[in-house]
């Protein structure tokens, strides 16, 4: 492991022990186990739970075998770049990002990710368009002259904030104030009315959106009109969702555009410990799934859709065993 990757180690480490993730084997036996570097999104997002969870089931089943470490990190865009460099040997991003990193588009325009390589799908996220009730904003038309968080640089949501504004006519450079904040930021600056909303792409429960409800009214306004049906009608990695009413404290029923979220590795990236963690996650997948709400509905035929990347030989070996392809 290179210096830099080694500091990279470190830092997760200290991160996930301040937010209460797992230990890391201080053995002389550690010097034999394979480090895996698993990057999330913020501490308050669920692409955190996917790289610490699934961590914590390869450390817990892999009979010492590997040294897993979910970090947070700062996205989708910076995941696979990471990825791609070999700072991380797995990373968590939307599947929009997944598909325009493996296609040369957006971020990567001209310049495709080749080594990018699909693993699993996880949970289903939802782009949601947060409000404070006394904001005044009722339609996304509304937030022109608004202090908005669009999401900070290297995220995903960022980038869908970057499409489906200019559906409704707003230019983010001009018709809004925008911000670059992370989430845990966003959210406690909506609380402190110093932004007026926010974007956020996130599986539904999530934290970052029921602790401001928990401290102000909010209401999540929908993202459905005519021409957002339009923009992902032709991209597969998108589709429609609806939230019922209450899902967040005292929020109605609303309407959005989805994206799922998947984990990406990289051709260099060894057969064997993509296998192993593959193998890990599925056949312990009952436990995962009760380590957050968002994970309670995953299911096998479903993680394997949604990949827009090649996937892994790794884990394709295990499908293939399991009869899945």
């Amino acid at each position: 492991m290179s210096n830099y990757r080694n500091s990279i180690l470190s830092v997760a480490a200290a991160a996930a022990i301040g937010f209460g993730g797992l230990s890391l084997h201080a053995t002389d036996a550690s010097a034999q186990q394979r480090d895996i570097l698993i990057g999330g999104g913020s501490v308050t997002g669920v692409y955190y739970q996917v790289a610490l969870q699934t961590c914590q089931l390869v450390n817990k089943h892999s009979e010492g075998k590997y040294n897993c470490v979910g970090r947070p990190a700062l996205g989708s865009v910076f995941n696979i770049n990471a990825v791609n460099r070999g700072l991380l040997d797995f990373g968590v991003a939307q599947s929009d990002r997944n598909w325009q990193a493996a296609n040369g588009s957006a971020d990567w325009d001209g310049k495709a990710v080749g080594k990018l390589r699909s693993v699993f799908s996880a949970h289903p996220e939802a782009v949601l368009l947060v409000t404070r009730v006394d904001s005044g904003i009722k339609s996304v038309g509304d937030l022109k002259g608004k202090t908005v968080n669009i999401g900070n640089p290297g995220s995903g949501q960022r980038g869908n904030s970057m499409d489906f504004l200019p559906l409704y006519g707003i230019d983010p450079d001009k018709d809004i104030k925008a911000e670059g904040l992370q989430q845990g930021e966003a959210s406690r600056a909506l609380v402190d009315k110093k932004v007026d909303a926010f974007v956020y792409t996130v599986g539904m429960p999530s934290a970052a959106i029921e602790e401001p409800a928990n401290s102000t009214k909010i209401d999540i306004l929908d993202i459905n009109s005519d021409a957002v049906k339009k923009f992902i009608s032709d991209k597969p990695y998108y589709v429609l969702a609806k939230y019922p009413a209450g899902i967040v404290k005292d929020v109605g029923e609303f309407e959005t555009y989805a994206v799922k979220a998947t984990v990406v590795t990289s051709a260099d990236v060894e057969d064997q410990v993509v296998y192993d963690y593959t193998k890990l996650v599925f056949e312990n997948l009952d436990e995962l799934k009760k380590t957050h709400a968002a994970f309670r509905i995953l299911e096998p035929k479903d993680m394997l859709g949604g990949l827009s990347a090649p996937l892994h030989p790794g884990a394709v070996k295990y499908y293939k065993e399991r009869g899945w392809m």
